[in-house]
């Protein structure tokens, strides 16, 4: 019982309306959505208009490679081009282990340095030698060293207007169902599963466009696997005929460079196809020892979690990617996303314009009643470099 004033506060959890993206999630968490709704537990945000921007800043190792040989009194090193070196920067040969002090950047091809700047000795340096930064060193009283700033990456994509509609003529509505709740519900129903469904498909493959449709501004959003295509294509593999343990872990490692939430370490989201998952247990099935004690009523593997030793993977079987056969692309396909790197940007929420239900407007010129539910959203990847996608799962090998 609750005495006084009744707020907002005073409803029991979930009475009082959610978002579509919860209600999928809620309703439907077993459904072909599982991402859309997944996007309800994470920050969302607001776009402003139908171009959504962005920034993604990404942290930079800086390195050089020698581009002709150097003997052990030269200060002078000739390099591929590089970047974000700057004096007082300190490098370390990658294969002799000598480390110079960076005193001038007199070009962006040469390196003024002071060499055997620790105690492994000054050394003949080779053509392709790698010189990786290993931190600075400063002088007491020292003047203020050159800024060096992670320049961030502005990436603009498109709101996309989802709509799908449930109708049901009033016959049809006055009809009893065996079962079920009635012809309106199940429609309801319907509607909102397809219309969920749409949006799921446009997160993974939806392509950036702008353009006009009946003489009115058309706009799609892009998805996931364009974006990694464009902007980490090294983390697309296509898998062999078979795939080892050695091999997968490999493919996997590609997503694994950047950590996007310290707090959690490197967890990602593996969606994949029947026959990916498939493959997934046989290559475990291959590489493992089990057996079978007395007593066990239940035999076989079931995994949803794959650990390497650099991160973990929560694998979770997509409905659309078999939805096209087991022999399918997307049947054989692991798509990893980063969720700490990923969100939703809503122009327009999820909502229902009905017609000719009680309590809605009337459309005197149909003898039936309906709705439309209409969404206007785009999606934001702010690490593409943390997603990835493995093609072609084929067969499991041992190794």
């Amino acid at each position: 019982m609750a005495v006084g004033l009744i707020s907002s506060a005073t409803a029991p959890q979930n009475l009082n309306a959610i978002s579509f993206a919860q209600a999928i999630t809620r309703l439907m968490p077993n459904g072909t959505a599982p991402l859309f709704g997944l996007t309800s537990l994470l920050k969302d945000e607001t776009a402003s208009n139908i171009e959504h921007g962005y920034f993604s800043k990404t942290m930079i190792f800086p390195s050089a490679t020698m581009s002709t040989t150097a003997l052990v009194g030269d200060t002078t090193l000739t390099v591929s081009a590089y970047t974000d070196i700057v004096p007082g920067d300190l490098l370390l040969n990658e294969r002799t282990s000598e480390i110079v002090l960076v005193t001038a950047t007199p070009t962006t091809t040469s390196l003024t340095v002071q060499r055997a700047v620790g105690t492994t000795a000054a050394a003949a340096v080779n053509n392709g030698d790698l010189w990786r930064t290993v931190g600075n060193a400063f002088e007491e009283g020292s003047v203020r060293p050159s800024a060096v700033s992670i320049v961030a990456v502005r990436y603009v994509n498109n709101t996309q207007i989802f709509r799908n509609s449930w109708a049901v003529t009033k016959t049809a509505a006055a009809i009893p169902q065996i079962a079920g709740a009635g012809h309106v519900s199940e429609s309801k129903q319907d509607c909102a599963a397809m219309h969920a469904m749409a949006i799921e498909k446009a997160l993974f493959f939806g392509q950036k466009f702008m353009g006009t449709r009946n003489g009115q501004p058309f706009h799609t959003m892009e998805g996931i696997i364009p974006r990694v295509n464009a902007a980490a294509s090294g983390n697309i593999t296509t898998l062999g005929a078979t795939t080892n343990w050695t091999q997968f872990e490999s493919a996997l490692d590609k997503t694994l460079e950047t950590v996007t939430d310290p707090k959690g370490g490197n967890i990602r989201t593996m969606f994949v196809g029947g026959t990916a998952r498939r493959v997934i247990h046989n290559i475990a099935r291959l590489n493992s020892t089990y057996q079978i004690t007395s007593g066990e009523t239940s035999w076989g593997l079931q995994l949803d979690t794959i650990r390497t030793p650099r991160g973990t993977f929560e694998m979770i079987e997509h409905p659309l990617f078999n939805a096209y056969g087991a022999s399918s692309t997307w049947a054989k396909m692991a798509i990893i996303c980063d969720l700490n790197a990923f969100s939703m940007a809503y122009l327009r929420k999820t909502s229902d314009a009905a017609y000719n239900a009680s309590g809605a407007i009337v459309d005197n010129g149909v003898d039936a009643e309906g709705g439309t539910l209409t969404t206007e959203l785009t999606c934001t990847i702010k690490n593409p470099a943390a997603f990835g996608i493995l093609y072609n799962f084929t067969a499991a090998a041992a190794g």
